[in-house]
């Protein structure tokens, strides 16, 4: 989409076409105004007529500009995109993975629902672009990559999709510019056929202003295409259709739920409230707060609830120098407890010089456990730690120590 005004214009990706689009208006009508009604100012003296044939054109080419404009620069009805997909349609089912056998919970996210419409069932689809589930009569525009409401078509000619809030005027640009190509018509005929009556022949009349020939044909040409739109848009008023639902429903053979009769149809389009939009595209756009997913949720409830506590372990490497320290400051503690309820003078003797000899002095055994456990941290390798080898012999001493205490 592109802003313009600091969002009071909002044009489709394609608004270049826009401007292809004003000059087939706007150069015809110039033709029409300097070499065709510019002559017919006093062919009609009374009440000065001729002019009004020049204004009545200024006017209406003035008015079909203006729709065009407000058809293209409007938004369509644009439905703005969830940040996440709806977390109330999640549903979980177990599924055994292949290797270890182990439950895990697969994500399934139901791709259509049901709802109702004038007591109809209608079918919703998902989409994946703006994570929600579009609302009836809404469909994606492959181009300007948004989801839209009451999607007609997108229509190049305007550079804009028609939808809700704009395809009352995208009918009235339609139908007026056929009846501004029906006037031009006719005042370039009605100026053939004065020139016929001075030089007396068809012929003659032609030579003598091509303008007025080349303006006829042109605007032959374009009543088969705007002509046809507003005959075709009128018949998809009367039947409550757009231009999707007419050629999706035609090969489907499905029946039009929204079809309330013809008179309905066109209040509803031409005399109905048009629906505010739904997107501020003039406000600064707010930063997300980031937040955590139901399913990553659910993923940490089974991981919390299954009883291996290997992941976390093997994981964390400080975890693990901590198990190491608290391990080693267990066996000796014990060893200490060992020799403390011995108690007696001779035991207490035997068992100090048995504590000597696997420990060493007093003073000695908490540095040396502390540079054993600080050495022991050198033998980490890309997220595993290795215990020293001399710690292995100190915990193989103090383990032989309490075998011959026993």
């Amino acid at each position: 989409m592109k802003f313009i005004f600091g969002g009071r214009l909002i044009f489709g990706p394609d608004a270049k076409s826009l401007i292809v689009t004003v000059l087939l208006i706007l150069v015809p009508i110039i033709v029409f105004c300097v070499l065709v009604a510019r002559h017919l100012r006093h062919s009609f003296p009374s009440y000065n007529a001729g002019y009004a044939i020049l204004v009545v054109a200024i006017v209406f080419t003035i008015y079909v500009l203006v729709l065009l404009l407000v058809t293209s620069a409007r938004d369509p009805g644009i439905i703005p995109r969830a940040s996440h997909p709806p977390e109330e349609e999640f549903c979980y089912e177990s599924s055994v993975s292949v290797d270890g056998g182990r439950q895990t919970p697969s994500l399934q996210f139901p791709r259509t629902k049901e709802v109702i419409v004038n007591g109809v069932p209608v079918r919703v689809k998902y989409c994946d672009t703006c994570m929600l589930y579009r609302p009836p009569r809404c469909s994606h525009c492959s181009i300007c990559n948004n989801c839209v409401e009451r999607f007609d078509h997108h229509c190049p000619w305007v550079g804009q999709c028609i939808g809700l809030r704009n395809y009352r005027f995208f009918f009235m640009f339609v139908s007026s510019s056929t009846l501004l190509c029906i006037y031009v018509f006719a005042i370039s005929a009605l100026y053939i056929k004065i020139l016929m009556d001075d030089h007396g022949t068809v012929w003659e009349a032609m030579k003598d202003s091509p303008a007025a020939v080349v303006l006829m044909v042109y605007c032959f040409i374009s009543l088969w295409f705007v002509g046809g739109l507003t005959g075709f848009h009128s018949y998809l008023i009367g039947t409550n259709q757009t231009t999707y639902e007419n050629f999706r429903y035609r090969a489907d053979n499905r029946r039009n739920v929204f079809n309330r009769g013809c008179l309905n149809n066109f209040f509803e389009v031409f005399c109905s409230k048009i629906k505010p939009s739904r997107n501020n595209f003039r406000a600064f756009v707010q930063q997300e707060v980031p937040r955590l997913s139901m399913a990553r949720t659910r993923d940490m409830e089974v991981e919390d609830t299954s009883g291996n506590p290997r992941a976390k372990v093997e994981d964390d490497l400080e975890l693990g120098g901590d198990l190491l320290k608290i391990s080693q400051r267990h066996n000796f503690e014990e060893v200490d407890e060992d020799i403390r309820s011995r108690g007696g003078n001779g035991q207490h003797h035997d068992n100090t010089l048995e504590a000597d000899f696997v420990l060493g002095s007093d003073q000695q055994a908490p540095p040396a456990v502390r540079s054993e456990a600080r050495h022991s941290s050198w033998g980490r390798r890309s997220g595993s730690w290795e215990i020293s080898p001399d710690i292995l012999a100190m915990n193989s001493a103090v383990t032989e120590s309490r075998n011959c205490n026993t």
